[in-house]
């Protein structure tokens, strides 16, 4: 498979690793939309969040808690984030495997865009 995301998580395109486990890797984004902007990305490949199913219920919770503990452990839990996931060509996705933007540092603004 010729996904970046795919060999991110497999160690083959080197990053900038803050967080991993057994399903998960988190890194640096590498053209940052705020000071604090990671990535969270299972392991296994999944296209969209329109692809998960029901097996994916546990790998989405766990996104979801390892998300709030990079919040902490950068220091923006408590002024506030977002966790963004883009999903599909017209909702911004540009990489066609799951993930999840971890942003702040920053006040967010609202509509988002």
């Amino acid at each position: 498979m010729d996904c970046i995301f795919c060999k991110i998580a497999g160690g083959q395109i080197p990053s900038s690793i803050v967080y991993e486990d057994a399903e998960l890797i988190a890194i640096k984004d590498i053209n940052p939309a705020a000071p604090v902007h990671i990535l969270i990305i299972p392991k296994a490949h999944i296209d969209s969040l329109d692809q998960a199913s029901e097996k994916d219920i546990q790998l989405l919770g766990h996104i979801q808690l390892v998300a709030a503990q990079l919040a902490r452990e950068h220091k923006t839990a408590e002024s506030g984030y977002r966790i963004v996931n883009n999903c599909g060509e017209g909702g911004g996705q540009s990489v066609f495997h799951v993930h999840y933007h971890l942003l702040g540092g920053r006040e967010m603004q609202w509509p988002p865009g």
